[in-house]
């Protein structure tokens, strides 16, 4: 689960950034980065519509997304609101396949840096030596 400050929790907070962020459009998802003030925390927030499928699909495809935005916590996300929505295709879509197109719009928008192949080599692993710790709350 993410930290309370790491969760988009209002509606004009997801409006903002859904109508004013930079868009990332893949197979899967559509991504919307907007830039915070300095010194805040990455917050993400999920858009899951009854279109992807019924609540046990939703909440699998919404679990992965979370899991993916930790994953990016990890690697040095900070100072910007993602909210990322799930496209009717995304139930069909292996975590693979889900975890990649998340972390390519990150690393496109600069949220995080670059990606390379995992020991198996498998394309979207993360390079954070230096990531720096969550909050967890």
């Amino acid at each position: 689960m993410l930290a309370k400050a790491n969760r988009i929790t209002s509606a004009d907070d997801y409006r903002v950034v859904v109508r004013r962020g930079a868009k990332v459009a893949t197979q899967h998802t559509v991504s919307y980065v907007r830039s915070r003030e300095a010194t805040s925390d990455a917050r993400f927030g999920f858009i899951v519509s009854k279109k992807v499928g019924s609540a046990v699909r939703r909440n699998r495809i919404r679990r992965r997304l979370k899991a993916v935005s930790r994953e990016a916590l990890l690697a040095g996300a900070s100072d910007v609101d993602v909210v990322v929505r799930a496209l009717p295709g995304a139930a069909d879509a292996s975590w693979p396949e889900l975890r990649s197109e998340v972390l390519h719009a990150l690393v496109r928008r600069n949220v995080i840096a670059g990606l390379e192949p995992d020991a198996h080599g498998a394309p979207g692993s993360l390079s954070a030596p230096d990531a720096k710790p969550v909050r967890d709350a």
